[in-house]
């Protein structure tokens, strides 16, 4: 008999290959076509594993989701970084593995996130989602994300809307 642990953690110096690895799978799959070929390259390669040893000191938390001892995903957040999403609390980033999409995991992933979060006092949580990442806008929206403001990234020349999601 086979059995799969998945659990949530903080991530360690130790995840920084592996974390390099997702971002770099995950970046690709939800933003071919969206970001610029050049400026998705540039992204994906500034963020390197010493970039992400770095994340994994610092003050902002990040924690990882390992299934059977393998990270499939992550997810960066922490005091809001601005004011536009109405929310004390924000999830910079929350990414899963392509191959482990689909398996609930995003929205273990995002619980636990919005959970240490409120036990901070941040109980109102903002999110960001670029409009054409649709499995982003869905997933939050799924999860009684109502959308409350829009802006722009700009990258390469290009603009890039993008969908602010609040939760209470």
């Amino acid at each position: 008999m086979r059995t799969s642990t998945t659990g949530i953690r903080r991530a360690r110096p130790a995840d920084a290959d592996p974390l390099a690895d997702l971002f770099d799978e995950t970046w690709r799959e939800a933003y071919r076509g969206i970001i610029p070929g050049v400026a998705l390259e540039r992204m994906i390669a500034q963020r390197s594993s010493q970039w992400w040893l770095g994340a994994t000191q610092r003050s902002r938390p990040l924690v990882v989701v390992e299934q059977a001892s393998t990270i499939v995903g992550y997810a960066v957040y922490g005091p809001a970084r601005g004011r536009i999403l109405q929310a004390p609390g924000e999830i910079d980033e929350l990414y899963i593995r392509p191959a482990y999409q689909g398996l609930g995991l995003g929205r273990r992933l995002f619980r636990a996130v919005s959970n240490d979060l409120a036990d901070h006092g941040l109980t109102r949580v903002g999110v960001w989602a670029l409009e054409g990442n649709e499995r982003a806008c869905a997933f939050y929206a799924g999860l009684g994300g109502i959308a409350i403001g829009q802006a722009v990234d700009r990258m390469a020349g290009t603009v890039l809307p993008k969908v602010g999601f609040r939760f209470s």
